[in-house]
């Protein structure tokens, strides 16, 4: 597919800082570039930690979207999980009345500076709240394997549909599924960034190190890409979110939307827990679901979330950069 100059790129550039509802990995802002061509609308938004080689998926992303379009969907609609940041216990419920009727709910885990205590408080008051819904939990790599095996143990009552990413290592990632295999705890291993930030995002397939694969639409490089890796993997998938606006939940309706099958709720529903957007019909859930439809972005909103001068500065010039590695 051809790609746009970076003259081409820059055109169209508007850098946001969205505020955060609750502070979510350690955000108070979520920073993204959006772009439009003639398509439609793209977001670069790679955390601001990741370098420029990391950043190019997050471009070619934005690049398919706003360029080139997405697939034709099968379905019109996803089914969506609420997602629950570190908060304490008490601050449950205020999180997930934001997203309305769901059946899965995400809970985070393994937060720096909180305990497994912590962590077992916030999925128990989960499920005091919503009895019937599917859990899952998601460490983001934070737990070494003794950790992990000890947090599944503790966790495991509370009838989690999956456990995400509970280390970092692939090589661990096995070992866990493997032991907990072995003690019979009910837990499926589900791998995110042992796909989206590997090499090789195939490993986790083929040392049967993850029982399913999580798969975010701009650290792979577009739907396109991901439907590829999925295909190839041959592991049961659940798309997921980066944290984005409506613009980039709408790439990652056209995944789940373009996926042969979609056996789980998918962790597209994120922007409930920002205050604001660039769309004035922000893709939110509705009754635990997202619908596939077009995206408006509007030039008020794109003001009012107008970044300062020196972030959109920032990020421009990491466009500019990064630009250069498509």
């Amino acid at each position: 597919m051809k790609q746009p100059t970076v003259e081409e790129l820059l055109a169209s550039a508007r850098v946001v800082s969205v505020p955060m509802r609750v502070r979510f990995r350690e955000l108070t802002h979520r920073e993204a570039l959006i772009l439009q061509g003639p398509a439609g609308w793209g977001e670069f938004s790679p955390f601001p930690e990741y370098d420029d080689d990391e950043s190019a998926t997050w471009l070619r992303a934005a690049v398919e979207a706003a360029w080139h379009g997405f697939p034709t969907p099968l379905r019109s609609r996803v089914p969506v999980n609420a997602t629950v940041p570190a908060v304490q216990a008490s601050g449950v419920e205020p999180v997930l009345a934001r997203f309305g009727a769901v059946s899965a709910v995400k809970i985070k885990v393994a937060e720096r500076g909180q305990s497994l205590f912590d962590d077992v408080a916030r999925v128990a008051e989960v499920r005091r709240l919503l009895p019937e819904a599917n859990l899952r939990i998601d460490a983001n790599g934070g737990w070494s394997t003794a950790e992990a095996l000890t947090a599944l143990e503790s966790l495991a009552p509370y009838s989690l549909e999956y456990a995400e990413q509970p280390v970092m290592d692939t090589a661990d990632l096995r070992a866990v599924r493997l032991e907990v295999q072995r003690r019979g705890l009910p837990v499926l291993i589900a791998a995110d960034e042992s796909v989206r930030k590997a090499e090789d995002p195939l490993r986790v397939a083929r040392e049967d190190a993850a029982d399913l694969i999580v798969v975010k639409v701009a650290p792979l490089g577009g739907v396109r890409r991901a439907l590829d890796i999925v295909a190839q993997a041959g592991l049961p998938a659940v798309v997921s979110s980066a944290l984005d606006t409506s613009v980039g939940i709408r790439a990652g309706v056209a995944l789940a939307a373009s996926l042969p099958q979609l056996p789980y709720a998918c962790g597209l529903a994120t922007l409930s827990l920002m205050d604001g957007d660039v769309s004035p019909e922000p893709l939110l859930p509705d009754g635990g679901w997202l619908p596939v439809r077009p995206l408006t972005v509007t030039e008020e909103l794109l003001d009012r979330h107008e970044a300062p001068r020196d972030r959109a500065n920032w990020w421009l010039e990491r466009l500019k950069r990064v630009s250069g590695k498509l």
